[in-house]
Order: C-alpha cells, then structure tokens, then sequence
C-alpha cells in the first residue's frame, strides 16, 4: 500500500542522491572546465550548445542561461545537425555537446563531421572512455555513479549535473566579464524583473497632473487642487521651489481640531521637507521609499524644481509589485 509516508520517504531519498552527485561535480572539474571557460570568453564567434534526447533538453536550457548573461548561445539538436541545420555553425563558433553515454548514435555521426569542420569541442559527458570524450579537445565530467530513479535508467542525476554544470560555465563567464545588473536588465526589458531593473520615475510621472498650491492658499483651493488632481496630494510652492506638501489625511486632521477654516492657509498645515525622489531615479527606489516611511506618494523633483507626484498606484499599474 501506497502510504503518504512513502512518498515522502522517496522524494527525501531523490533530493539526497541528485544532492549528493551536484556535490560531487566539485571534484570532478578539471583544467579543461578553466581552459573552456577561458577559451568561450576570448571567442569571437558563438557558443553552440547539442545534444540529444534529455540532454538536448538542458542544452536548450543552458542556451538560454547565457544568452541573458551575455553569452551569444544557440542550440542545436543533434539529429537535426545531420539533416541540414550544421549550417548555423560557423567557423568561429565552440561547441559543447552534451551526453552521459557519449556514445549514441547521433553523438557518432555529428562529432566527426564537427571536427572537420575545424570547430573546437567541447564534450559534457558522464563517459570518459566514450567516442564523445575522445573526439574532443576538452571534455567536462559529469559523471554519476547511479541515477536517482529506482530502476537506475530514467535520466535524473545525470542531467541534474549537467544543468549545474551549465550554470558554473554561465556564472564564470559573468564573473570574467563584470556582469552587472544593469547588464542583465538590457537582456530582459519586459515583465516586472525588467522594469525593476529599467524604469525610472520619469517614465511614469504624468506631468499634466501636477497638483500645487501657494502658501497662502485658502483650505478650499488646496481641497480643490487635491479633489482636482486625484492623488491625494498637493505641493505647496513658492518661487518655484517646493516648500511643503498637504494630503488629504493632513486636511481631515486639520477638519477634526478645529469648527472652522476660515483664515487657515497651506502654510499653516503642511508637512515641510516633504520626502522627494528625482525623475532619474529608479521606480523601484521610489517603491522602497514609499514602504520605509509608510507613505503611497512622492514628489518627484530635480534640483528643487518641482515635477508632478508619483503615485503607489502608478507603481502597481506597471506590474512590478
């Protein structure tokens, strides 16, 4: 009988062995892992990335890893190579192939035909001794003594290391090019991760609602100017320079300490050296200031001249919370 003990008791037992072989890959790396990495960074060319079955699988995902680290990446599938698509290779690309037996029939068949093609390749196989690792020029390993599953035959441990071994090649190469996340947010402009790293407020401000009133403005015109505006807010300004701020909760304080407004002006109820961020600030500074000080808008400034407010609103309409 099938217990809920048991399936936990399996799945612990698969993290385990998959664990225990991505820890061992630490000393399986060699010089040749060094001389590719170095020899991938100094290319001019592309880095094509094969294989075949599930392997094919991690290469297209490893593809994927460096082409959004700076990595010019394509991926082609072994079977496919033979049968026309060879002709994305270029002269100056490096190849990795990618295969535990290295000895598959595909792995037969390309390998050769890359080497007279005059590429450098790269094995990432779990075989020394196989045709792949000795047909190539260096050769990753990623060997495993068994596979997590229990008929030791599903592919598991073996393209875990591979995936690991995909992103200590990725890692090293940002880390040899100085990978910022500037750099990373030039690769990836849409979704929130993209706008976290690209926004900025002036991007968002709109500057035709740009709510203001002067010191000496009545309570009626600064609730005007907040009901007008509908942020909630109003700066207070004088000679252009911004010397207050009034929300809508400072007027309902206001409203409930005193029976009339009769001769109360801005002045006498703005909060001074409002918080202020600048156009060129990121949105996602101006989020973090918002949280830090439990407010839902800024006054966007630059050099004290006064922009418009940014709203929490306005942030949450972009997606990046």
């Amino acid at each position: 009988m099938i217990t809920k003990e048991k399936i936990l008791a399996t799945a612990k037992e698969t993290i385990s062995s998959e664990s225990k072989a991505v820890s061992n890959l630490a000393v399986l790396l060699t010089d040749d892992f060094a001389a590719s990495v170095e020899l991938i960074y100094q290319s001019k060319g592309r880095l094509i990335v094969t294989g075949i079955g599930k392997s094919a699988i991690i290469a297209q995902k490893i593809v994927a890893t460096l082409n959004s680290t700076g990595t010019p990446s394509l991926f082609l599938h072994a079977s496919e190579a033979v049968h026309g698509d060879l002709g994305m290779v270029q002269p100056s690309d490096i190849v990795i192939c990618i295969s535990n037996s290295g000895n598959s029939p595909e792995i037969k068949i390309l390998v050769p035909i890359l080497n007279r093609f005059g590429n450098t390749l790269i094995a990432m196989t779990g075989n020394l001794n196989s045709f792949l690792a000795k047909h190539s020029q260096f050769v990753l390993d990623t060997t495993v003594d068994k596979e997590a599953c229990p008929n030791n035959l599903a592919p598991t441990n073996s393209t875990t290391v591979q995936l690991v071994m995909g992103d200590c090649i990725a890692v090293c190469l940002m880390e040899l090019r100085n990978f910022k996340a500037e750099d990373f947010a030039k690769y990836h402009p849409g979704g929130a991760l993209g706008k976290k790293l690209l926004l900025r407020v002036k991007d968002i401000l709109d500057e035709s609602k740009k709510p203001a009133v002067f010191p000496e403005s009545t309570i009626q015109t600064v609730i005007f100017e907040i009901s007008e505006k509908r942020l909630g807010v109003t700066a207070v300004v004088e000679n252009d320079k911004i010397i207050g701020i009034i929300t809508d909760g400072d007027i309902r304080r206001m409203l409930s300490k005193t029976e009339t407004i009769t001769g109360i002006t801005a002045r006498d109820i703005m909060t001074k050296n409002p918080k202020v961020i600048q156009p060129d600030d990121m949105v996602v500074k101006a989020l973090n200031t918002m949280e830090d000080f439990s407010i839902t808008q800024l006054i966007v400034a630059e050099n004290n001249n006064y922009k418009g407010v940014i709203h929490l609103h306005d942030i949450l309409k972009e997606g990046i919370v």
